[in-house]
Protein backbone atom coordinates (compact mmCIF):
# COMPACT_ATOMS: atom_id res chain seq x y z
CA UNK A 1 0.00 0.00 0.00
CA UNK A 2 2.79 2.41 -0.89
CA UNK A 3 2.38 5.71 -2.64
CA UNK A 4 5.82 7.02 -3.61
CA UNK A 5 7.16 10.27 -5.05
CA UNK A 6 7.47 8.42 -8.35
CA UNK A 7 3.75 7.59 -8.28
CA UNK A 8 2.93 11.21 -7.44
CA UNK A 9 5.06 12.41 -10.35
CA UNK A 10 3.33 10.01 -12.74
CA UNK A 11 -0.04 11.27 -11.51
CA UNK A 12 0.92 14.84 -12.31
CA UNK A 13 1.87 13.73 -15.82
CA UNK A 14 -1.55 12.06 -16.10
CA UNK A 15 -3.25 15.29 -14.95
CA UNK A 16 -1.40 17.14 -17.73
CA UNK A 17 -2.58 14.55 -20.28
CA UNK A 18 -6.18 15.08 -19.14
CA UNK A 19 -5.83 18.87 -19.36
CA UNK A 20 -4.55 18.48 -22.92
CA UNK A 21 -7.59 16.33 -23.72
CA UNK A 22 -9.91 19.11 -22.57
CA UNK A 23 -10.68 18.45 -18.89
CA UNK A 24 -10.93 21.87 -17.23
CA UNK A 25 -12.59 21.31 -13.83
CA UNK A 26 -9.82 22.04 -11.31
CA UNK A 27 -11.41 19.97 -8.53
CA UNK A 28 -11.68 16.93 -10.79
CA UNK A 29 -8.04 17.33 -11.88
CA UNK A 30 -6.95 17.70 -8.23
CA UNK A 31 -8.81 14.50 -7.31
CA UNK A 32 -7.12 12.56 -10.15
CA UNK A 33 -3.80 14.03 -9.00
CA UNK A 34 -4.34 12.81 -5.44
CA UNK A 35 -5.79 9.31 -5.78
CA UNK A 36 -3.23 6.47 -5.93
CA UNK A 37 -4.73 4.65 -8.94
CA UNK A 38 -2.01 1.96 -8.84
CA UNK A 39 -3.49 0.70 -5.55
CA UNK A 40 -6.85 0.08 -7.25
CA UNK A 41 -5.32 -2.31 -9.75
CA UNK A 42 -4.58 -5.98 -9.13
CA UNK A 43 -1.00 -5.83 -10.22
CA UNK A 44 1.09 -2.94 -9.05
CA UNK A 45 2.87 -2.61 -12.38
CA UNK A 46 3.67 1.03 -12.17
CA UNK A 47 4.25 1.43 -15.90
CA UNK A 48 0.55 1.08 -16.59
CA UNK A 49 -1.32 2.58 -13.64
CA UNK A 50 -0.91 6.19 -14.78
CA UNK A 51 -1.38 5.68 -18.49
CA UNK A 52 -4.68 7.03 -19.75
CA UNK A 53 -6.09 3.55 -20.37
CA UNK A 54 -8.67 1.18 -18.95
CA UNK A 55 -7.33 -2.05 -17.39
CA UNK A 56 -8.88 -5.38 -16.38
CA UNK A 57 -9.74 -5.95 -12.71
CA UNK A 58 -11.55 -8.84 -10.99
CA UNK A 59 -14.80 -10.42 -12.24
CA UNK A 60 -14.15 -9.57 -15.92
CA UNK A 61 -14.61 -5.87 -15.20
CA UNK A 62 -12.28 -2.94 -15.86
CA UNK A 63 -10.97 0.11 -14.06
CA UNK A 64 -12.09 2.95 -16.33
CA UNK A 65 -9.73 5.10 -18.34
CA UNK A 66 -8.82 8.18 -16.24
CA UNK A 67 -10.08 10.47 -19.02
CA UNK A 68 -13.49 8.78 -18.88
CA UNK A 69 -13.62 9.10 -15.08
CA UNK A 70 -12.67 12.78 -15.31
CA UNK A 71 -15.11 13.43 -18.17
CA UNK A 72 -18.07 11.87 -16.36
CA UNK A 73 -17.13 13.57 -13.07
CA UNK A 74 -16.95 16.95 -14.82
CA UNK A 75 -20.40 16.48 -16.37
CA UNK A 76 -21.93 15.81 -12.94
CA UNK A 77 -21.02 19.34 -11.70
CA UNK A 78 -20.71 18.12 -8.10
CA UNK A 79 -20.78 20.58 -5.23
CA UNK A 80 -19.71 19.61 -1.70
CA UNK A 81 -22.57 17.87 0.12
CA UNK A 82 -24.31 16.70 -3.07
CA UNK A 83 -26.01 13.34 -2.79
CA UNK A 84 -24.69 11.16 -5.61
CA UNK A 85 -25.72 7.67 -6.70
CA UNK A 86 -23.06 5.64 -8.51
CA UNK A 87 -24.16 2.60 -10.52
CA UNK A 88 -21.20 0.20 -10.74
CA UNK A 89 -18.72 0.59 -7.87
CA UNK A 90 -16.16 -1.58 -9.67
CA UNK A 91 -12.64 -1.03 -8.36
CA UNK A 92 -13.83 1.99 -6.35
CA UNK A 93 -11.63 4.44 -8.28
CA UNK A 94 -14.55 6.56 -9.53
CA UNK A 95 -16.09 6.31 -6.04
CA UNK A 96 -12.90 7.78 -4.56
CA UNK A 97 -13.02 10.68 -7.05
CA UNK A 98 -16.64 11.42 -6.05
CA UNK A 99 -15.68 11.32 -2.35
CA UNK A 100 -12.83 13.79 -2.92
CA UNK A 101 -15.21 16.12 -4.76
CA UNK A 102 -17.17 16.31 -1.50
CA UNK A 103 -20.15 14.17 -2.57
CA UNK A 104 -22.14 11.95 -0.24
CA UNK A 105 -21.79 8.79 -2.29
CA UNK A 106 -24.18 5.85 -2.48
CA UNK A 107 -22.75 3.18 -4.75
CA UNK A 108 -24.27 -0.06 -6.10
CA UNK A 109 -22.23 -3.03 -7.35
CA UNK A 110 -23.69 -6.11 -9.05
CA UNK A 111 -20.62 -8.39 -8.78
CA UNK A 112 -20.35 -10.00 -5.33
CA UNK A 113 -16.58 -10.49 -5.61
CA UNK A 114 -15.95 -6.84 -6.44
CA UNK A 115 -18.45 -5.61 -3.88
CA UNK A 116 -16.69 -7.47 -1.05
CA UNK A 117 -13.24 -6.43 -2.15
CA UNK A 118 -14.03 -2.74 -2.68
CA UNK A 119 -16.12 -2.47 0.52
CA UNK A 120 -13.04 -3.46 2.53
CA UNK A 121 -10.52 -1.60 0.42
CA UNK A 122 -11.98 1.93 0.10
CA UNK A 123 -12.14 2.69 3.85
CA UNK A 124 -8.53 1.48 4.25
CA UNK A 125 -7.47 4.24 1.86
CA UNK A 126 -9.62 6.77 3.71
CA UNK A 127 -12.43 7.12 1.14
CA UNK A 128 -15.74 6.85 2.95
CA UNK A 129 -18.82 6.46 0.83
CA UNK A 130 -22.10 6.93 2.71
CA UNK A 131 -23.19 3.48 1.60
CA UNK A 132 -21.92 0.66 -0.64
CA UNK A 133 -24.70 -1.67 -1.74
CA UNK A 134 -24.69 -5.09 -3.39
CA UNK A 135 -27.62 -4.95 -5.78
CA UNK A 136 -29.16 -4.23 -9.16
CA UNK A 137 -28.16 -0.86 -10.60
CA UNK A 138 -31.10 -0.84 -13.03
CA UNK A 139 -33.40 -0.28 -10.04
CA UNK A 140 -31.36 2.52 -8.51
CA UNK A 141 -31.83 3.18 -4.81
CA UNK A 142 -35.41 4.42 -4.29
CA UNK A 143 -35.13 4.48 -0.49
CA UNK A 144 -32.38 7.14 -0.66
CA UNK A 145 -33.82 9.19 -3.57
CA UNK A 146 -33.89 11.90 -4.73
CA UNK A 147 -30.26 12.44 -5.78
CA UNK A 148 -28.43 15.57 -6.96
CA UNK A 149 -26.77 13.39 -9.56
CA UNK A 150 -26.46 9.80 -10.75
CA UNK A 151 -23.47 8.35 -12.59
CA UNK A 152 -23.54 5.04 -14.46
CA UNK A 153 -20.09 3.52 -15.00
CA UNK A 154 -21.06 0.69 -17.35
CA UNK A 155 -22.62 0.60 -20.81
CA UNK A 156 -26.42 0.59 -20.61
CA UNK A 157 -28.37 -0.72 -23.61
CA UNK A 158 -31.18 1.67 -22.61
CA UNK A 159 -31.79 4.34 -19.98
CA UNK A 160 -33.35 2.75 -16.88
CA UNK A 161 -36.54 4.70 -16.02
CA UNK A 162 -36.05 4.32 -12.23
CA UNK A 163 -32.80 6.30 -12.48
CA UNK A 164 -34.48 9.26 -14.20
CA UNK A 165 -37.23 9.12 -11.57
CA UNK A 166 -34.73 9.24 -8.71
CA UNK A 167 -33.19 12.57 -9.77
CA UNK A 168 -34.02 15.85 -8.03
CA UNK A 169 -35.44 18.61 -10.20
CA UNK A 170 -32.25 20.13 -11.63
CA UNK A 171 -30.44 16.82 -11.03
CA UNK A 172 -28.08 15.28 -13.59
CA UNK A 173 -27.81 11.70 -14.85
CA UNK A 174 -24.61 10.81 -16.73
CA UNK A 175 -24.91 7.48 -18.53
CA UNK A 176 -23.16 5.75 -21.44
CA UNK A 177 -25.96 4.40 -23.67
CA UNK A 178 -25.54 1.73 -26.32
CA UNK A 179 -24.51 -1.87 -26.94
CA UNK A 180 -21.06 -2.32 -28.57
CA UNK A 181 -20.15 1.37 -28.39
CA UNK A 182 -21.86 3.83 -26.05
CA UNK A 183 -22.79 7.48 -26.45
CA UNK A 184 -22.07 9.44 -23.27
CA UNK A 185 -25.41 11.02 -22.45
CA UNK A 186 -26.40 13.67 -19.91
CA UNK A 187 -29.99 14.06 -18.75
CA UNK A 188 -30.95 17.13 -16.70
CA UNK A 189 -34.28 16.91 -14.92
CA UNK A 190 -36.29 20.06 -15.67
CA UNK A 191 -39.64 19.02 -14.23
CA UNK A 192 -41.73 16.09 -13.09
CA UNK A 193 -41.66 14.51 -16.57
CA UNK A 194 -39.38 16.88 -18.39
CA UNK A 195 -35.72 16.09 -19.17
CA UNK A 196 -33.12 17.90 -21.22
CA UNK A 197 -30.76 15.55 -23.08
CA UNK A 198 -27.19 16.17 -24.30
CA UNK A 199 -24.83 13.77 -26.09
CA UNK A 200 -21.03 13.78 -25.87
CA UNK A 201 -19.60 11.31 -28.37
CA UNK A 202 -18.53 7.68 -28.24
CA UNK A 203 -17.01 5.75 -25.34
CA UNK A 204 -16.52 2.05 -24.59
CA UNK A 205 -17.63 0.47 -21.32
CA UNK A 206 -18.18 -3.04 -20.01
CA UNK A 207 -21.95 -3.84 -20.06
CA UNK A 208 -24.26 -2.87 -17.21
CA UNK A 209 -25.49 -6.19 -15.80
CA UNK A 210 -29.09 -6.78 -14.95
CA UNK A 211 -30.14 -8.94 -12.03
CA UNK A 212 -31.79 -11.85 -13.81
CA UNK A 213 -33.13 -13.49 -10.62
Amino acid sequence: MKDTFKHQGLRQQLVNVLKNKGITNEKVLQAIGKIPRHLFMDSSFLDHAYQDKAFPIAADQTISQPYTVAFQSELLQIEPGHKVLEIGTGSGYQTAVLCLLGARVFSIERQQELFKKTSRFLPKLGYRAKKLIFGDGYKGLPEEAPFDSIIVTAGAPFVPKPLLGQLKIGGRLVIPVGDEVQIMTLFIRKGQKEFEQHEFGEFRFVPLLEDKN
